[in-house]
């Protein structure tokens, strides 16, 4: 049997980085990591090909070799798997759904003929054996969440790395907290669950042999959601760094406590951690409390965030706006701590009740849920009834986003973090290559807005910080991204915010 294996396409979004990979010569951001973990998991005597629609498009030709197509993705990317499966169904080709989406959006089990819902370890072989003697149910659903000893090495021969920006390799699923609005307790649980550094560094001796150099994304939603396991792993990652000159840096996401834990950070910043992403969401406690984000409560977040940058480490931080707490000025006191905190890169988002989660659940009983939503947040429509009025929500909304976009001020918490920066472990990357620096001459500093800006900003990087000239770029670039996402999210007209404010109650009924 041929298997095509199927990644749809990101939206441009703040998470796709667009407008930043054709600076760097990249195709896409991170691959299809899902995929390529399931991919060893296939019949052996199968064919399979991999289609990453972010890397070339998807050809009839593809479609004509395939007797079954498994697609992936997350709820952000339902409008390119349901055109996926129309083509597939188009040509009688039957099809299997798994990743995320599966867990928030009901109507995929309209669209393809199989449904895998919940971490597939323990289901694909069954599920594979059922379609090969042609008794394969329609749903099947993950009764308990697998040990990821189970997770075989992900099959990088379906892959041509030197498309992405950056490899990825998992290290846990599950986080301990309890954020109200947070789909990944309800998916993952709350109990992490780890590889053990066996299998990390396995993942990196492949990664190594594919002649991978630069970074890798470990793409745990809470890396350090295990402090205990974490300590045993990172002086294995670090040895292995070093034994091998140090072909990789390394980020991935944590929560806040991290900035509680001088030896975590220690061993993170020896491992060659350059990057860390947190949920800092707003500094605003009474909104912290409604969404049960407590470890970002009863601390400074600013000092929080000061303490990892001073292990070498640049935060780039989420941030929400739309919580019933949020006071009138939110939208400057957000502002102000993203210019204050020397954060460059800050995802600010509307709030969005997320199928599954505790937000949607208590928002669909107080009758204000209007749809499910599409996933992206940064869209500028809401699918809850908020407390503030939804067109002051998101002007305001927009109002953060010009204003700290605005290439000056961009530049300044660039300028801001790097002055503080010093890395243990430094491996320049994408802009040790001139043709890239050429790239963002011409993108930026010819066609592109803020050009004096970025000039001054360029003849810094080239000087006064020309020991991490690579990092000064790469940040000038992912602003680049930034800025033009950001002048079309406020350039758009406003339609309805809400869908019509004609809320169904029936569904809280």
């Amino acid at each position: 049997m041929n298997a095509l294996l199927i990644y749809p396409e990101w939206p441009d979004t703040y998470w796709s980085f667009k407008h930043a990979l054709p600076i760097e010569g990249k195709r896409s951001a991170y691959p299809p990591l899902g995929l390529l973990t399931i991919a060893p998991l296939l019949p052996e005597h199968w064919k399979k090909r991999l289609v990453d629609i972010n890397i070339r498009p998807l050809v009839d030709a593809d479609l004509e070799w395939a007797d079954l197509v498994l697609v992936s993705g997350m709820m952000v990317h339902k409008p390119s798997v349901l055109e996926i499966l129309a083509r597939c169904r188009a040509r009688g080709l039957r099809t299997v759904i798994g990743g995320p989406i599966t867990s928030s959006v009901e109507e995929l089990r309209e669209h393809a003929d199989h449904m895998v819902i919940g971490e597939a370890e323990d289901l694909i072989p069954g599920l594979m054996r059922d379609i090969e003697d042609g008794k394969a149910a329609p749903t099947y659903r993950a009764l308990e969440l697998p040990g990821l000893d189970k997770t075989p090495l992900p099959d990088l021969g379906m892959i041509s790395p030197r498309h992405y920006s950056a490899m990825a390799i998992q290290y846990s699923r599950g986080c301990p907290f309890n954020c109200e609005f947070c789909d990944i307790i309800e998916i993952y649980g709350r109990k992490p669950r780890t590889k053990s550094p066996q299998q990390v560094l396995a993942e990196l001796e492949q990664l190594y042999e594919r002649k991978w150099r630069g970074s890798v994304f470990i793409v745990d939603d809470n890396f350090i959601g295990n402090k205990r396991k974490v300590k045993e792993l990172l002086p294995e990652i670090s040895a292995w760094n070093a034994r091998h000159k140090h072909p990789f840096t390394f980020f991935t996401e944590a929560s806040m406590n991290l900035a509680d834990d001088p030896e975590l950070l220690q061993l993170m910043q020896d491992a060659g951690f350059l990057r860390v992403f947190v949920g800092i969401e707003t500094p605003v406690e009474a909104s912290l409390k409604e969404a049960q984000k407590m470890q970002n409560t009863r601390r400074s977040l600013l000092e929080s965030v000061r303490r990892i940058q001073r292990y070498g480490m640049e935060v780039m931080a989420g941030f929400i706006v739309g919580f019933d707490n949020d006071p009138e000025d939110i939208f400057d006191r957000q502002t102000e701590f993203i210019q204050e905190s020397a954060i460059p890169l800050a995802m600010v988002g509307l709030l969005l009740a997320l199928p599954g989660t505790q937000l949607y659940r208590r928002l669909l009983r107080e009758g204000r849920i209007v749809d499910e939503g599409g996933g992206d947040n940064s869209e500028c429509r809401l699918n809850f009834v908020p407390k503030m009025d939804p067109q002051k929500l998101v002007e305001g909304y927009r109002s953060i986003l010009r204003r700290i976009y605005n290439p000056e001020a961009y530049y300044e918490r660039v300028r801001n973090f790097l002055n503080q920066y010093h890395p243990r472990h430094y491996a320049p990357r994408s802009f040790s290559d001139y043709s890239a620096v050429f790239r963002s001459i011409l993108k930026q500093g010819v066609l592109g807005e803020g050009r004096a800006s970025y000039w001054k900003f360029f003849m810094e990087a080239a000087t006064r910080y020309r020991h991490v000239f690579d990092t000064a770029m790469t940040l000038a670039v992912m602003g680049f991204h930034f800025q033009t996402l950001t002048r079309r999210i406020c350039g758009t007209e406003i339609e309805p915010l809400i869908s019509p404010l004609q809320v169904s109650y029936e569904t809280s009924e």
